[in-house]
């Protein structure tokens, strides 16, 4: 890879991340040490394409696609079982979050991969069912069935008041 590759990469790479790490932490459901990882291959898996350029049309979808496809690869492993040490030995760092948000992050982490994928993608990224289905390699009836059954779990978890709530934020 020549510098100028490895020069638009960099600014690629610095550009996007922001985006690509807010959504693996809601894909891996709030975990954001998980979701460090998820992005970090997924630069990596771009990093080894993108000289090949002429083969990604649209370098924020590929980004996209592959981060779904890291989130749901990781999901089928075995090392995603690991349960980590019941304490920790630094306490840590209070972040001034919501409770509306905590309680959302908490409710998706209860849905299965696919359905927090879809979720993301349609709600948090705000793509479209035929951008959600073409980054989940599914059909869009799929896609609108899946949303559907993941918005009746997220509602019957949160209740009707406080979904109603967290929408509305």
């Amino acid at each position: 890879m020549g510098r100028r590759d490895e020069e638009s990469f960099r600014q690629f790479a610095e550009s996007r991340s922001p985006a690509l790490y807010r959504s693996a932490c809601l894909m891996a459901g709030g975990d954001i040490h998980l979701a460090e990882d998820l992005v970090q291959e997924t630069l990596g898996r771009m990093f080894t394409v993108w000289n090949r350029r002429r083969c990604i049309e649209n370098p924020d979808a590929y980004a996209r696609k592959a981060l779904v496809r890291v989130c749901l690869t990781h999901r089928r492993r075995r090392s995603s079982q690991e349960q980590p040490a019941p304490w920790l030995p630094d306490r840590p760092v209070e972040i001034g979050d919501s409770s509306l948000r905590v309680t959302l992050l908490q409710a998706l982490a209860t849905l299965p991969p696919k359905d927090r994928a879809v979720l993301v993608l349609r709600y948090w990224e705000d793509l479209s069912i035929e951008q959600t289905a073409e980054a989940m390699r599914t059909s869009s009836s799929a896609v609108r069935s899946r949303s559907s059954r993941a918005l009746a779990k997220l509602r019957a978890e949160l209740g009707q008041t406080s979904f109603s709530e967290l929408t509305a934020v």
